[in-house]
């Protein structure tokens, strides 16, 4: 089976849960799969290169636009008549992608920001999207603690199997249930975390 942007290896899985043969491997890399895409779903992002496309935003205010996660940007235009023709292209020295250099909280980013500067604003008209942003988006390498939370993730996935109706075994006090997603993968995606804006 060939994975679509996994986060983790069936090596590395393999190795985490003591697997030596091949027996499993099509289950190991469809767990391996489903980890990544519920990290995608918990996180509200995606840890691959998605490729260049142009999209459409709406500014937050006339100075910084919220956009999804680019790692570089081709071009930045506006449409200020609110007519869907984005007829303003500004120039690299208009405005500032943050984080700045690249790196929030220690950890190295892609960009979520854009910032107007010196003269330049951005339209606003009640939510219309008139900021076109042509860029590569996504992150352009998984961060290792994405990758650590896969490869538990998966292994647990995996081993679901084993545990049917989710019990998961029987302890001192009875049943032990299946719980949501693990502590240990929450501690490590929480930094990455899309943030809510309100």
């Amino acid at each position: 089976m060939a994975m679509t942007n996994p986060y983790a290896t069936l090596n590395q899985v393999k190795a985490s849960a003591r697997i030596t043969d091949n027996v499993d491997d099509d289950l190991l890399e469809l767990a391996i799969e489903a980890a990544s895409r519920e990290i995608d779903q918990a996180c509200e992002r995606v840890f691959y290169n998605a490729g260049t496309a142009t999209r459409i935003y709406a500014a937050q205010d006339a100075y910084v636009t919220q956009i999804d996660d680019l790692i570089s940007l081709e071009h930045l235009k506006s449409d200020p008549e609110g007519d869907g023709v984005y007829s303003i292209t500004w120039s690299t020295s208009d405005y500032v992608l943050e984080p700045l250099n690249g790196i929030a909280g220690g950890i190295p980013q892609p960009y979520t920001r854009i910032r107007a500067r010196d003269t330049y604003l951005f339209p606003m008209e009640e939510g219309e999207p008139l900021v076109e942003v042509r860029g590569v988006w996504g992150w352009s390498a998984v961060p290792t603690a994405i990758e650590q939370a896969t490869v538990i993730l998966a292994s647990r996935i995996f081993k679901r199997n084993d545990s049917p109706l989710g019990v998961a075994g029987f302890g001192d006090l009875g049943v032990i249930r299946v719980g949501k997603l693990d502590p240990d993968v929450e501690a490590l995606i929480n930094a990455f975390r899309k943030p809510r804006m309100g």
